[in-house]
């Protein structure tokens, strides 16, 4: 990993909510919602980079 990112405790409250909610929905598994969050990850990156390829293409 490249970069840390470091968050004051109000957003670190708010990220540990969400984070809290998601295994939730994975029924308490941390490790399949880490797995859910990487796919998803992945899926957002591939459509950031759709979008930004016409750009490259003016450019």
């Amino acid at each position: 990993m490249d970069h840390i990112v470091t968050l004051d405790s109000r957003k670190e409250a708010a990220l540990q909510a969400i984070a809290d909610k998601f295994i939730a929905l994975h029924k308490g598994d941390a490790v399949k919602a880490l797995k859910e969050m990487i796919v998803l990850n992945g899926h957002l990156q591939q459509r950031l980079e759709a979008r930004s390829e016409p750009h490259r293409a003016r450019s």
